[in-house]
């Protein structure tokens, strides 16, 4: 098994809302792995869905089967920029139906600023190629991909503790046999993630990095569920 240690450098300001307050809203400070994996072209969806929500599990289910999995990326150098924005719409009819699409109209966003760095890994058993550069967020933005480190994993069969601060980790991902004991909850959509998490496991994959050695439990897969289409009569 493999790690690819990688690194993002963003060349455009990155937006996505993390959390809003009124009509402020505010791009959080990690990236959610889902989102790097579509990013990455690893996943694909097609242009348009007839219901308007996501299939994340058929969409990630090749990936499932081939052992790859993107962890989320944590950032390790991050600065904001906030600016107002407004969209406008064309009308084309008197009676316009509420979108629930999550895409904010107007208001101020707090943004990644250019020049912000992320750090994220990529588990595969087979050799996997990157993009130079790739694009995130709601205005698409820009950022440039390095593979800083390739590393072979090694499987360690012991039962232990280890705290986990090299990535973020996604709960929902984690393998039955693995336990949350203590860690710092972050808030995002499509699900929570959670940084510096104290995690028990009876097996782990142990590699080295550039400055550390990392430890992540074996069996992280993508395991997220479909939201449901909302199916309310519309007046």
């Amino acid at each position: 098994m493999k790690l690819y240690d990688c690194q993002l450098v963003f060349h455009e300001n990155l937006f996505y809302e993390t959390r809003t307050m009124g009509r402020f809203y505010e791009t959080g400070r990690l990236l959610h792995n889902i989102a790097l994996t579509y990013a990455l072209g690893f996943a694909q969806t097609p242009y348009y869905h007839a219901d308007d929500v996501p299939h994340y599990a058929e969409e990630l289910a090749a990936l499932n089967e081939a052992g790859v999995y993107v962890t989320p990326a944590r950032g390790e150098s991050i600065s904001f920029a906030i600016h107002t924005f407004k969209f406008g719409e064309e009308q084309s009819s008197v009676f316009m139906e509420k979108s629930n699409r999550n895409i904010p109209s107007y208001g101020r966003a707090k943004e990644v600023a250019v020049g912000s760095r992320f750090r994220f890994g990529v588990i595969s058993p087979i050799e996997l190629s990157f993009p130079r550069w790739i694009r995130m967020g709601l205005w698409m933005s820009k950022a440039k991909l390095t593979v800083l480190h390739t590393t072979t994993l090694e499987e360690v069969h012991e039962p232990m503790r280890e705290v986990i601060g090299y990535y973020p980790i996604n709960p929902a991902d984690m393998p039955d046999s693995a336990a949350l004991l203590l860690f710092d909850l972050v808030s995002m959509r499509p699900s929570n993630l959670v940084e510096n998490a104290e995690v028990e496991s009876a097996t782990w994959w142990r590699g080295s990095g550039h400055d550390s050695t990392m430890m992540l439990p074996t069996g992280m897969r993508y395991r997220i569920a479909d939201p449901q289409p909302d199916t309310r009569r519309r007046k």
